[in-house]
C-alpha cells in the first residue's frame, strides 16, 4: 500500500467528487480512479459506493475513513520526529524536483548558484510533478522547483506560498540525425506515413504540454504512437536509438545537438513548440512555521537577482497570475 492512497481517499471522502479530488491531487480522473480502486483491491473491501450520485463511502469505508486519518497522523508525526533528530536538517535545502528538471537544469543551476552565493548544502528528491508538488504542501521539502504553463498551473494557494520565476525553455521535438548530421524524420508527416511518436504516459506533465503543442498546431501533425513513458529521458534514449520523434525540452538536449547525435524535427520552424516558465516556489514563512535560516537566506538572494535583473521595486514575488 502506497501512503499516496490514503490521502487520495480522504480526499474523495471529503469532497464526494472523483473529478475535483483528482484536480485537488493534481492527477487526471482515470489515474485517480485507478489509486482508489488498488486501495480497495489491497484492503479486499469496496470503499465507494458507486451505484450512487454524488459518491459516497460504503460502511466499511466509513470504518476506513478514520483509521485511514489516524494512520497518516502517526506517518506525519514519525517523519517529524526522525526529521528532527536529523543534525544537519536546520542548514540542509531539501529540493523537490520533476525528474526531468533533476538531470538537466538543477546541476548547471546548484553549481552556478554556489559560485556566487556559497557553498549549499542540499537534498533533492527527483518526483513526478504531483508528488513534487504534495511533497511541498505536505511539509517534506523546503523548495519546489518546476514547469509552469498558465494552461496547466499548480494550484498552489497564492495567499500561502511565494514563487520566483528561474527562467524558462521550450519544449520541442526531435529526431535522430543521420551521418550528414540531418534529421532523420521531419514533422509534419503524411496521412499515408504517419511519423513514429515516442510519447509520455498519459499522468506526465510534459504529456499535457505535449497535447497543447498537438491541439493548438496550425498544420496537422500525423504520427503514430509506438512506445510510451513519462520519463523525458527515457524518451530521449528511445529517440536516439532512432525510434521516433520525442518532445523533449532543450536543456534536456543541449549536449547531444552539439554533438549531432540529435536534430529538431520541425525545421527550426518554432511551429510545434510550447515556452514553460521555470518556477521556484516555498511556503511563506510564518510565526507557526518560520523556516530555515539557510532557506530564508537563500530566497532572498533568489529574490534581490530577480529584482536586479527585471529593475523592479517589489521586493517579493506573489503568485498573482493564479490568484
Amino acid at each position: 500500500m502506497e501512503t499516496k492512497w490514503l490521502e487520495d481517499f480522504v480526499s474523495l471522502a471529503e469532497t464526494n467528487s472523483f473529478s475535483r479530488s483528482a484536480e485537488l491531487r493534481h492527477v487526471t480522473q482515470p489515474a485517480f480512479s485507478r489509486r482508489i480502486q488498488s486501495l480497495e483491491a489491497w484492503l479486499g473491501s469496496d470503499l465507494i459506493d458507486r451505484t450512487s450520485y454524488p459518491t459516497r463511502l460504503t460502511h466499511a469505508g466509513e470504518v476506513f475513513y478514520e483509521q485511514a486519518i489516524a494512520m497518516l497522523g502517526q506517518i506525519n508525526n514519525a517523519r517529524a520526529l526522525l526529521r528532527g533528530k536529523r543534525t544537519s536538517t536546520q542548514t540542509t535545502v531539501d529540493f523537490a524536483v520533476p525528474h526531468t528538471l533533476s538531470l538537466t537544469y538543477v546541476p548547471r543551476w546548484l553549481t552556478g548558484l554556489e559560485s556566487a552565493f556559497g557553498e549549499i548544502n542540499s537534498r533533492l528528491l527527483a518526483l513526478n510533478v504531483h508528488d513534487a508538488v504534495m511533497t511541498l504542501v505536505e511539509g517534506g521539502c523546503d523548495l519546489l522547483l518546476c514547469y509552469h504553463h498558465p494552461r496547466q498551473p499548480l494550484l498552489l494557494d497564492a495567499s500561502q506560498y511565494d514563487m520566483i520565476s528561474m527562467g524558462s525553455e521550450a519544449l520541442r521535438a526531435y529526431t535522430r540525425c543521420n551521418k550528414q548530421g540531418l534529421p532523420e524524420l521531419q514533422l509534419p508527416g503524411t496521412p499515408d506515413t504517419p511519423l513514429p511518436f515516442l510519447a509520455y504516459a498519459n499522468n506526465a506533465y510534459l504529456g499535457r504540454m505535449v497535447d497543447l503543442i498537438l491541439n493548438d498546431a496550425r498544420v496537422l501533425l500525423h504520427l503514430e504512437k509506438c512506445y510510451e513513458t513519462d520519463m523525458a529521458e527515457g524518451l530521449k534514449m528511445m529517440a536516439l536509438e532512432g525510434r521516433g520523434i520525442a518532445f523533449l525540452p532543450e536543456s534536456a538536449v543541449t549536449r547531444e545537438l552539439k554533438q549531432k547525435q540529435l536534430a529538431r524535427a520541425d525545421g527550426n520552424s518554432g511551429g510545434w513548440e510550447v515556452n514553460m516558465e521555470i518556477r521556484l516556489y516555498r511556503e511563506r514563512p510564518s510565526l507557526q512555521r518560520p523556516g530555515k535560516l539557510i532557506v530564508s537566506r537563500l530566497w532572498d538572494y533568489l529574490e534581490q537577482l530577480q529584482d536586479s535583473s527585471k529593475n523592479s521595486k517589489p521586493k517579493r514575488t506573489r503568485l498573482a497570475s493564479e490568484k
